[in-house]
């Protein structure tokens, strides 16, 4: 592709997105209809729940934390919005069904489930321990999979409803000193694309949302294991603001997009990856040294190697 194709290209990215934005606001598919966020109390979840609510759907905002949910729900009750708080921890199948279950039979129904609650344990593989990789696939993988487990056949009875599970271009491309993460956001992506089709001719739609670098306290809240925390928090592009990122989101729930990808240079990346798989691998390699010397590990190269 020629520079002057690419900054077409670049061109019509954004008028889309202006244009697809404009559109989703105009047209509101979300007014009184009804949303779960888990992970709702923080981040994205928070972002999401607050856009639902201004754009008319009554939220149920479901965190870990109770505290958090209900401040999220109380603050978009005080706008004149409708939201509730329910702590719920994503681990326990049970709770995520009581949880469904619950805002079915007090509403009657459910449109939106949106699995955003996830976790990050980062360090080299050598470093890590098994309790450590379930407790992320615990969150990351099985909490987005009781959600969807029970949300999907009470949709198929309904005719209706979008399941949306928030994975991270970590699920599309390869990210060293991240592997439990980068593992449950894979097998989230699997799990969502796979979904979707057997959810066709039932009426329910399955998308996929893997951002870049957004702006929320994943970074503070990381544990990492023989990682320097200051290497960590430097990200290759410019993060952008949760409240943005919801609105992508919602933009590609709104023309039932199967994968959600933003910002635009995460998307050309990842389109740069799929093509060049091989040039991806040597740019990440001098990342993953540089974290491996952050953190006091030896790279321990086989002779020969640099």
């Amino acid at each position: 592709m020629t520079l002057a194709e690419r900054q077409w290209r670049t061109l019509l990215d954004a008028l889309e997105s202006d244009y697809v934005r404009a559109m989703s606001y105009r047209v509101n598919i979300f007014d009184e209809k009804v949303a779960i966020v888990t992970g709702g109390g923080t981040g994205i979840g928070e972002a999401l729940c607050n856009e639902l609510a201004r754009q008319g759907a009554h939220v149920v905002v479901a965190d870990i934390d109770a505290a958090s949910a209900q401040e999220v729900a109380t603050s978009i009750a005080r706008a004149g919005l409708n939201a509730d708080a329910r702590q719920v921890d994503v681990t326990r199948e049970s709770e995520v069904r009581s949880l469904v279950e619950d805002t079915v039979s007090t509403h009657g129904r459910l449109d939106y489930l949106f699995n955003n609650a996830g976790i990050a344990i980062g360090g080299d593989v050598r470093d890590l321990t098994v309790e450590q990789w379930r407790r992320v696939l615990d969150v990351d993988l099985y909490g987005v999979l009781y959600g969807t487990l029970v949300a999907y056949p009470i949709m198929a009875r309904q005719g209706f409803g979008h399941i949306v599970n928030v994975a991270s271009v970590t699920g599309l491309v390869p990210q060293p000193i991240n592997a439990p993460y980068a593992t449950a956001k894979h097998a989230v992506v699997g799990l969502s694309l796979s979904l979707r089709l057997e959810g066709v001719d039932l009426g329910v739609n399955v998308s996929v949302v893997c951002p870049g670098y957004v702006k929320t306290s994943i970074y503070e809240n990381v544990v990492l294991v023989n990682v320097d925390r200051a290497q960590v928090s430097r990200t290759p592009i410019k993060a952008i603001e949760a409240r943005e990122a919801a609105r992508s989101i919602l933009s590609g729930v709104c023309r039932n997009q199967a994968i959600i990808i933003f910002p635009a240079a995460i998307r050309w990346a990842w389109r740069v990856y799929r093509l060049v798989p091989s040039l991806a691998d040597r740019l990440m390699l001098p990342r993953v040294r540089q974290l491996r010397r952050s953190g006091g590990r030896s790279q321990n190269f086989p002779p020969g190697r640099p």
